[in-house]
């Protein structure tokens, strides 16, 4: 049964389109129509705007008590919800049903209650000088165009929506418009939580519409968009005349750099992260950099990680990988796939075409090139699919050129038993952040890039800072 989710949530309501725009969403596991939704025009889009701008002085003066109340309530009904969600995201975008609930759909309620305790505990006033009455107040930057991707959709928006909540800003939420029914259960959500009329507004569209008419708007104060470096750009420049504020969480290009000492799963763990979510997260490590004296044993173990990895439809329960989003990423990876062999690149496991049980869905082969070098298309572009480059390195020094020669500045991986030489390369790699050998982050950890990976950072007390601005006022009593 195809969907029919046509409406806008807008000032507290849902709402017809101003006019006609429907947009077909598929089910890349099946590649058939699964839903309905409309793009919103410019009408529906100032609409949202005015929404959002009349709703904001009264969502800043809201105390911090009723705040709470109401992101609790959203947490609630959230896991209340959850299995919802994760079928919304194996719908969507073809994420396998456990990876969907244990994953996709758990980051969503992990979000929720990270920025609660963040919020509960952040000062939004203090004296930076109380002998001079100095007094430093925090305070909401406005209204903002929350633009997010369809990889990870409900962790991008919780990431978004709810520090700008916190802060005190009101906004308007445009999915990706190929992924965009994690976002309207989520705006469902919302409503039943209770916040005020127009401080959560829900436009569909696609980049060229919608989000332009948003990121070029007079009246938006703020930008958050998570999505390609290319779109990203795109973005800054629609929004240079009206000075607003532009935070990005772009591309990357990931270097996991296993030294001979490091553990006997370094480069299984590292494969296995790159082939998650079907290789579609920023933060892969999508470039496997081997010490000579291991790297034969590595190319066979990152060859038996593809070989020993499933893949199939996302409504089916197990470990295997799904299909990635579209057509248009399945043909930008098959692409990719072909230009790593014509430049020379040893395909060790995987390659083009689909997996031969499967005859449909955008389904991409578990995938690794070995003798990898850094000038090759395969190690420069993000191919944003189930793709390892395995490239091999002499020494400590040489590790770090590698691994920085690249736009982009997202994650970079250390694998070694030696604490101080993990500590050493650490703060010689330029990224925003650093994983040594699998330690995962802490919630409520800072995640963005340098570089082309963006210039913002999203989760824990900086995601609520990158939502406010600092007003410094003097003769305070």
């Amino acid at each position: 049964m195809i969907e029919q989710k046509k409406n806008f949530y807008i000032n507290g309501q849902w709402i017809k389109p101003s006019k006609p725009n429907d947009f077909e969403v598929i089910d890349p596991s099946t590649e058939e129509i699964c839903a309905i939704i409309s793009l919103g025009s410019e009408s529906d889009t100032n609409d949202a705007v005015n929404a959002a701008k009349k709703s904001f002085f009264a969502w800043w003066d809201t105390s911090k008590e009723k705040k709470l109340e109401l992101l609790n309530n959203l947490l609630k009904i959230y896991q209340k919800r959850s299995l919802d969600m994760a079928k919304a995201i194996s719908l969507e975008m073809g994420a396998p049903k456990d990876w969907s609930i244990n994953e996709q759909s758990q980051s969503g309620e992990d979000h929720i209650k990270t920025f609660i305790n963040q919020f509960k505990n952040f000062e939004f006033e203090n004296y930076l000088d109380q002998e001079k009455g100095n007094y430093i107040s925090y305070e909401p930057i406005g209204v903002c165009a929350l633009i997010t991707p369809w990889n990870w959709p409900i962790n991008q928006i919780a990431l978004k929506v709810l520090p700008a909540l916190a802060a005190g800003c009101t906004m308007i939420l445009k999915p990706s418009e190929i992924a965009p029914l994690s976002a309207m259960l989520f705006a469902e959500m919302i409503h039943e939580a209770g916040f005020p009329k127009g401080v959560f507004n829900l436009v569909n569209g696609d980049g060229p519409g919608v989000g332009t008419q948003l990121s070029s708007h007079p009246d938006i104060d703020m930008v958050s968009f998570t999505g390609s470096t290319r779109a990203g750009k795109l973005i800054t420049k629609n929004a240079a005349d009206t000075i607003k504020r532009v935070s990005l969480e772009l591309g990357g290009k990931g270097a996991n750099i296993v030294f001979a000492d490091a553990d006997e799963k370094a480069v299984k763990r590292g494969v296995r992260r790159v082939f998650n979510n079907s290789g579609q997260s920023c933060n892969a490590p999508t470039r496997l950099l081997v010490e000579k004296s291991i790297y034969e044993r590595a190319v066979k173990e990152a060859m038996e990680v593809a070989e020993k990895t499933d893949v199939d439809i996302a409504n089916k329960e197990g470990r295997h990988i799904g299909p990635v989003v579209s057509k248009v990423q399945y043909d930008k990876i098959q692409n990719l796939i072909h230009e790593g062999i014509k430049e020379g690149a040893k395909l060790v496991a995987g390659g083009p075409d689909r997996p031969a049980h499967l005859n449909k869905g955008y389904f991409v082969k578990p995938t690794v090139f070995a003798d990898v070098n850094n000038e090759m298309t395969i190690a420069k572009e993000e191919i944003f699919g189930p793709v390892v480059s395995i490239i091999p390195f002499s020494t400590e020094e040489e590790a770090i050129q590698i691994s920085n020669d690249t736009a982009y500045g997202l994650t970079n991986y250390i694998q070694t038993k030696d604490t101080n030489k993990a500590q050493r390369v650490a703060r010689q790699l330029r990224s925003g952040m650093v994983e040594i050998n699998g330690v995962g982050f802490a919630d409520g950890s800072p995640f963005g890039g340098y570089k082309q990976s963006g210039n913002g950072r999203e989760g824990g007390k900086w995601g609520i800072e990158e939502f406010l601005e600092v007003k410094s006022i003097s003769g305070w009593e």
